[in-house]
């Protein structure tokens, strides 16, 4: 009789009752975490992914170690260890998050409403979430520029390249609806370098500096595409009946 109550204590212990190591009590098939161990692991690897931009941005992504990582965010590499086995996991899931949010930047920026703008207005309103979605995020800029990322972060970086080129086609053939596809396509293709070429410049400065490139950018970008136009373009129409804008009439 002992030994049977001793069974029926046992069996009544397992896992449906056992406490979990936060003090709440896990699920019967333990396929459920508790809310708040969850809650503090999300916390954990946001710190660490944080970390990890400034760390990259300081150092670069080859020159960036775990330990280094982990001294940024305050916790011991053991820490680190239990979210991310290695530095390139790490860049992969900070890379994941920035690519998403890139993503819903220039869906914004590429908004098709944005061909019923003067050209002027169109870079403006193109150009800028862009450009501030790099500078508030340098972190971006390194993982998607590096020698040494992981090959999965380039993948999906190629394929962003070429959706973004196809919609700066798209936006630039309502602006030329009679110019051949092969010549949008290397207007787009041109527009698309001198783009990336002033952002190299941009992210190389800081204030001041950082803003009258901002400024020669947009003016490359006009005076190169001002032409194409035509006087008979109904945004050239619509444009001359406005005020000048501020990217016109500068100094080369």
């Amino acid at each position: 009789m002992p030994e049977a109550r001793a069974k029926k204590g046992a069996a009544g212990g397992g896992a449906a009752g056992k406490p979990a190591a936060d003090g709440t009590a896990e699920g019967s098939a333990g396929t459920t975490r508790p809310r708040r161990r969850q809650a503090r692991g999300e916390a954990r690897i946001a710190q660490l992914l944080q970390a990890a931009a400034s760390v990259f941005c300081t150092s670069g992504y080859t020159a960036s170690s775990t330990n280094a990582i982990a001294r940024e965010a305050g916790v011991s590499p053991g820490t680190l260890y239990q979210f991310f086995p290695n530095k390139e996991a790490i860049a992969v899931e900070l890379g994941d998050q920035l690519l998403n949010r890139w993503r819903h930047t220039y869906g914004t920026a590429f908004d098709q409403t944005h061909t019923e703008l003067p050209l002027d207005r169109m870079l403006d309103a193109v150009l800028d979430p862009l450009i501030a979605f790099n500078c508030e995020n340098p972190a971006f800029f390194v993982l998607m520029h590096g020698s040494e990322i992981p090959g999965r972060i380039t993948e999906e970086h190629d394929t962003l390249h070429a959706t973004m080129l196809s919609r700066v086609e798209e936006i630039l053939a309502g602006y030329l609806p009679d110019v051949p596809a092969a010549q949008v396509h290397r207007v787009a293709d041109m527009v698309f370098m001198v783009f990336k070429a002033g952002l190299d410049l941009i992210m190389a400065h800081e204030g001041e500096e950082r803003d009258a490139y901002i400024r020669e950018l947009k003016t490359i970008m006009f005076r190169y595409l001002d032409p194409l136009l035509g006087d008979d373009s109904p945004h050239q129409a619509t444009k001359n009946c406005q005020a000048p804008h501020s990217h016109r009439g500068r100094t080369p």
